[in-house]
């Protein structure tokens, strides 16, 4: 969890399929900042991979393909207002190999995306916005999105719950 806890902002989002999991990644793309670190945590096929794409997409302004990092560990793609560095850490081992992928540079100069966070263990902001993917029972389509920050997300967190509270009313 985020520093400030006391002060975390948090919201609850739902998706139904691929289309509302993007939806809701390029939403949270359009308020996003140089430095920002989001972390994606779930189960294998909850929409991480998904969200990610998504996010890039709409950052990067393109159709291209978005390959999974699943082997790579990390891809970059160069977007507004600062590049996007896409990382899947499942497959590293221990958490000093996150310096070797340029982890560094990305939390300091670009908008980073971490599947599997937790491989990062105490090299993982504190400031940062996590997203946790469940699947509700029975429908694999439905995927509920917790949204936590700190305060330094919370008027950006506000926005986007009214934002789609409102679409919902529509």
């Amino acid at each position: 969890m985020p520093d400030g806890a006391d002060t975390a902002v948090s919201i609850d989002l739902t998706a139904r399929g691929e289309t509302g999991t993007t939806a809701i990644a390029a939403a949270l793309a359009r308020v996003c900042a140089a430095g920002d670190v989001i972390a994606l945590s779930g189960a294998l096929g909850s929409g991480k991979t998904v969200f990610a794409r998504g996010f890039v997409r709409a950052l990067a302004d393109t159709d291209e393909e978005v390959p999974s990092p699943t082997f790579t560990l990390v891809q970059i793609y160069p977007a507004a207002p600062a590049p996007i560095h896409h990382f899947d850490l499942y497959r590293i081992e221990e958490t000093e190999e996150a310096w070797e992928l340029g982890i560094e540079d990305a939390f300091a100069e670009g908008i980073s995306l971490i599947e599997w966070p937790d491989r990062l263990g105490a090299l993982l902001p504190a400031n940062r916005l996590d997203v946790e993917f469940t699947v509700e029972d029975g429908d694999p389509e439905i995927r509920c999105l917790r949204l936590r920050g700190g305060p330094f997300w919370r008027d950006r967190l506000d926005a986007l719950g009214q934002a789609f509270e409102a679409a919902r009313d529509d």
